[in-house]
């Protein structure tokens, strides 16, 4: 069967993408920019890549007729402080597209929304839902909750909060009820309801065994740390406050923060465990979620992180205007020593970031991201997915990698953090030579101004980061 997924690049798409191929599928991968996909070799003989941008109609064309089947795996509600009309609209654009092809079914992962009164986000979700559901095809949504899994904003959240914070005085949305559930098993029920008619116009709710307050699923991840910790919740604490405490303490960005605290204050628990019977699925609970993911942790075996998705940069842009470093107009601090050891100078080019830092003043690397999170930007805390691999459209720390080919020798990045301008930092093997280049196109006066503040900086900064990742 010919199967559309949607969201290839995503936290879920990843990881759904291969169990599609595994049951036999041909995918075809709908991506807004080709660059940022980077599929293992063992699935590219079963998958096939479109363009396709869902709030862009002349892009709707890319998608093929010959289509059997579809997952909806698109979401935007950190993107965006009007994600509501951005997703409703793509969910219109991708109904009426699919209407154009054979399709018999399609899926869409949607939230649980079994309250009267819903949060922005939730609303959200359940008008994507209906608009959905208007097609020419049999459509099943599923609604989950709290989607535990490494690398999963749920997950990041959790263990920046307990592993950061010995004592925490949090709002009282922490006593909320929810029903969390694994990605190992939101996976499961996303594969097998594809083409089983036993599902087919009807909506479901998909969670684990569990159903627990935001507190009692803190202090289980904290046991399972080993970790004592202490958690306080008082009344006064309000929504705009309570954003801000997520946003400073964890990963998340500003807008994503704002809109988990307005749905955190809507229980979402399971209506019933039907599709269990329907599907044959048994999910696992909270506690067995949590050790799978650090399973995945320990091993190097994260697929995706939800960082990686471009909307946790807040970065309006295509990314593709950007793989190509501009030169007129533009301050370049460019570097180039004699290649030592070409295996291990790459391997260091491809470690760098996340907890291995930024081989030199790291303490100022942190200040930075420190201011960056107090004007709004996205700060170190994205780390990086994976501590052994890096692919185009990664996240790493505050910068986006554009481009990465360990063959070539070029690892080209593009700052996500707040700037009057733009920025690029490239590494770059040639012959016997390693060039490292920062470009800065700056934005106005103000942008100038920036960049003679941080030049005595860059002067050892630099100097000291090609000297490290240039080893013997």
């Amino acid at each position: 069967m010919n199967v559309l997924l949607t969201g290839a690049t995503g936290y879920i798409g990843k990881r759904l993408l291969p169990v599609l191929v595994e049951n036999g599928h041909q995918v075809v991968c709908c991506v807004r920019d080709k660059d940022r996909f980077s599929p293992p070799k063992s699935l590219r003989d079963h998958i096939d890549v479109v363009e396709v941008d869902f709030l862009k109609e002349e892009t709707l064309a890319n998608i093929p007729e010959d289509i059997d089947g579809a997952y909806y795996l698109i979401h935007s509600m950190s993107a965006s402080s009007d994600y509501a009309e951005m997703e409703r609209k793509s969910a219109e654009n991708f109904r009426e597209s699919l209407n154009n092809t054979k399709a018999k079914h399609v899926i869409y992962l949607g939230g649980i929304i079994n309250e009267d009164e819903l949060s922005k986000h939730l609303s959200s979700r359940k008008a994507v839902e209906e608009e959905l559901a208007k097609g020419q095809y049999h459509f099943t949504a599923l609604r989950a909750g709290i989607i535990i899994g490494s690398g999963s904003a749920s997950f990041e959240i959790i263990r920046d909060l307990v592993e950061k914070l010995p004592v925490m005085i949090t709002p009282k949305w922490l006593k909320t009820r929810c029903q969390p559930i694994g990605i190992y098993d939101v996976i499961q029920f996303l594969s097998q309801s594809l083409f089983a008619e036993q599902t087919y116009d009807q909506d479901f709710d998909i969670g684990g065994p569990d159903v627990l307050t935001y507190k009692e699923m803190l202090l289980r991840f904290a046991k399972i740390r080993k970790l004592k910790r202490y958690i306080f919740t008082v009344p006064v604490m309000t929504p705009r406050l309570s954003s801000y405490w997520l946003y400073f303490v964890t990963s998340t960005s500003y807008n994503l923060a704002k809109a988990l605290v307005d749905s955190m204050k809507v229980e979402v628990i399971c209506r019933d465990r039907r599709i269990n019977d329907l599907l044959n699925l048994e999910p696992m609970n909270y506690t067995e979620a949590l050790e799978r993911a650090f399973r995945k942790i320990e091993s190097n075996a994260v697929v995706s992180s939800w960082k990686d998705a471009y909307t946790s940069s807040g970065f309006e842009s295509d990314i593709s205007d950007f793989v190509n470093v501009p030169t007129f107009g533009c301050f370049v601090d460019r570097r180039v020593r004699k290649l030592k050891n070409r295996e291990k100078t790459i391997a260091k080019m491809w470690a760098i970031g996340g907890a291995n830092g930024w081989y030199y003043g790291n303490w100022l690397w942190k200040i930075r991201g420190y201011m960056d999170k107090v004007v709004g930007g996205v700060g170190l805390r994205r780390g990086r997915t994976s501590a052994i691999s890096i692919n185009a459209g990664d996240a790493l720390d505050f910068w986006r990698v554009l481009y990465a080919k360990k063959s070539e020798g070029r690892l080209l990045l593009l700052a996500e953090m707040k700037l009057p301008g733009e920025a690029w930092l490239e590494f770059r093997i040639e012959d016997d030579e390693i060039i490292q280049t920062a470009t800065f196109r700056p934005l106005g006066l103000l942008g100038r101004l920036y960049w003679y503040a941080v030049l005595p900086f860059h002067g050892f900064i630099f100097k000291g980061m090609i000297e490290a990742i240039n080893v013997d």
